[in-house]
């Protein structure tokens, strides 16, 4: 059999295994992702594995760069990467997209056991980068110069809104449109 005839087979099987799992999805023709941990949990993250064209005489790539996977500590997504990579040489030249998978299922809580529980503010290089968000200062709403005249012609001379003004405004709209008051 051809290296595109068992990619074919295999991806057939896949369909059949993962039939309505919420945590599979296939990205194209050659590109899978698993999605593992619980919706919205810190340690939950998204392996993807893609097909080589002479996948499965070599290794699929095996990718945690999703944005969804954005704070995962980059050890631990070491840590996963290597484990998969290690399962790899045995499955040479057979299908292994969902051996790799159910590794990762199998050995999640081992495999994600670096990563906390909660999120910390600087987890990571990268956060460090960014500015913290509760340290920018809020910022004022800009007026527009008309709004900002109008604002001012509504104002007495010691900065307050007189009295009533907008009832003025709702007594000149009734009239308007012809309601008795």
């Amino acid at each position: 059999m051809s290296n595109k005839e068992l990619q074919e087979e295999e991806l057939e099987v896949l369909h059949s295994i993962y039939d309505g799992d919420e945590s599979f999805k296939q990205v194209n023709e050659t590109t899978f992702q698993y999605k593992y941990g619980e919706e919205g949990n810190h340690r939950s993250f998204v392996m993807e594995i893609s097909w080589t064209a002479d996948y499965p005489e070599n290794s699929p790539n095996i990718k945690l760069d999703a944005f969804y996977n954005k704070h995962i500590l980059s050890n631990v997504k070491e840590t996963i990467k290597n484990s998969v990579a290690e399962q790899v040489p045995d499955l040479i030249g057979c299908a292994m997209t969902y051996t790799l998978f159910e590794h990762v299922k199998e050995n999640y809580p081992e495999l994600i056991s670096e990563q906390p529980e909660v999120p910390s503010l600087n987890q990571n290089d990268e956060d460090k980068n960014q500015p913290d968000v509760s340290k920018k200062k809020e910022k004022k709403e800009q007026l527009t110069k008309n709004q900002k005249r109008k604002m001012y012609e509504r104002m007495n001379a010691a900065g307050e809104k007189p009295r009533g003004y907008d009832w003025v405004d709702i007594i000149k709209h009734l009239s308007q449109s012809g309601v008795q008051t």
